[in-house]
């Protein structure tokens, strides 16, 4: 007996979708829109059973209420023909689902609490333990799951959803691990009894087995990432949803995992190029930033980070509106300047993310 899920997570809808834009450009709120659909469709093409969303439905606990239509109008279909929903609210939603009355469907379960669900597969017992989000999760973990009220041995197949960091878990391209600290679960502290955990958060898609200290773990724990790139910490990472094929195990109490799939979506290029800009007048840095959006995908996130002097004057040319005037309607383009003490934190922020930007002379 397979008990077949679709398992998605950080989708983060609302993020670049102001609902009065004041000025008109690519929204990149719209790609996350897009790639929510593609992977909740695939649920139909799929054959699955469940669907569990592992958190960080929206990007903000303030969204208007016809985001939040939009968002659980799908996932009400879904469980209107049958197939069973299940979602973790996350820590960008506060831990709890924005305009709850817009999600409610006998079809879909919210983990608004410690809880566990159970369900019926085709004659398989599924139960589902999970709770919202946690801080200082670390401490908190034996307690949270022990009000879950989840039994070893009480179902066929048994999962636990979640959105936390596990240790063990690796984010940013240098691979930065998390091993302990008050927010990271301890791996050897999830109880015996499931087949797989099914958790969000971490948005780079991985699979745990063992754990930092090379220590096989009772469970797999299952990060499915998110459905669109973030930031640029994420922009060589692959973005899709997860296919989980469980089955009932005599040998082990709440089942094992048969099988998982990792599906790709088409999630939007981003490009960030480093450029001397000493000594450049108005002329030449108006060329270096043609030049950049040249060489880039035309529907690219392009981020051009200008290093050394540069004049007043051709700082102030490039102004938010001439810089997205030299783009392409497909493209979103930004230029920040070394040293702008406005925006100097968050310089150092972004190349602490993403390392070692690339380097090109187009002066």
């Amino acid at each position: 007996m397979t008990v077949r899920i679709l398992f998605l997570a950080d989708t983060h809808l609302g993020f670049d979708l102001p609902v009065s834009p004041r000025v008109r450009r690519r929204r990149r709120g719209h790609d996350f829109l897009a790639n929510y659909h593609r992977a909740l469709d695939a649920a139909r093409t799929n054959g699955v059973d469940l669907v569990v969303h592992g958190g960080d439905v929206f990007h903000s606990p303030r969204v208007p209420p016809s985001l939040v239509y939009q968002a659980f109008e799908p996932l009400i279909r879904l469980a209107g023909e049958g197939i069973p929903v299940f979602v973790v609210p996350g820590n960008h939603e506060r831990s709890r689902i924005p305009h709850g009355h817009l999600s409610r469907h006998p079809g879909i379960r919210t983990f608004d609490r410690p809880r566990t669900y159970d369900v019926d597969v085709r004659g398989c017992r599924v139960a589902l333990a999970g709770f919202p989000y946690a801080r200082k999760v670390r401490d908190a973990f034996p307690s949270l799951m022990a009000h879950t009220g989840f039994e070893a041995g009480q179902a066929d197949v048994a999962l636990l959803c979640a959105h936390q960091c596990f240790a063990g878990a690796t984010v940013g391209p240098v691979d930065f691990m998390f091993r302990a600290g008050p927010d990271v679960v301890q791996v050897q502290d999830i109880p015996a009894g499931f087949a797989a955990v099914l958790s969000g958060h971490v948005h780079r898609h991985q699979v745990l087995t063992s754990s930092h200290l090379g220590q096989p773990l009772a469970a797999p724990v299952l990060y499915p990432g998110s459905v669109e790139r973030t930031a640029f910490a994420e922009m060589n990472e692959e973005k899709g949803y997860l296919i989980v094929d469980l089955q009932a195990d005599e040998r082990s109490s709440g089942g094992s995992v048969a099988a998982w799939r990792f599906e790709p979506l088409p999630a939007r290029p981003m490009i960030m190029v480093e450029v001397s800009g000493h000594g450049l007048a108005v002329e030449g840095l108006a060329r270096v930033v043609q030049a950049a959006v040249r060489r880039s995908p035309v529907d690219a996130v392009l981020r051009l980070r200008v290093r050394g002097s540069v004049s007043p004057e051709a700082r102030a040319y490039l102004s938010a509106a001439r810089v997205r005037a030299m783009a392409p309607p497909e493209m979103n383009l930004e230029v920040q300047f070394d040293g702008d003490r406005s925006r100097r934190g968050r310089v150092r922020q972004t190349h602490r993310e993403i390392g070692s930007p690339m380097l090109m002379n187009l002066a």
